[in-house]
């Protein structure tokens, strides 16, 4: 659903459009303003995805051949582990 700002927006950009040469393609205007658009919403979704993954806290699980008591052998004794 387009709202009266848009529609008047769409035409006047489309009685623009008409006035200027037939055999000349670009995107014009609109088109700059939409890359520009889409390119900001990447860079912010982007910036986002950086800040969820910052706060990832991946260990991955020991293998099904490795004994459990090696994992603990790792650690020194009296460091306990913290979630």
């Amino acid at each position: 659903m387009m709202s009266a700002t848009s529609t008047l927006a769409m035409t006047h950009l489309v009685t623009l459009a008409d006035e200027l040469d037939k055999n000349k393609v670009t995107p014009g205007v609109l088109g700059f303003i939409v890359f520009a658009v889409i390119g900001a919403a990447v860079w912010l979704l982007m910036k986002s995805m950086n800040k969820h993954m910052k706060r990832v806290d991946f260990e991955e699980a020991p293998e099904p051949g490795k004994a459990p008591a090696a994992a603990s052998a790792e650690r020194p004794k009296g460091e306990e582990r913290t979630a």
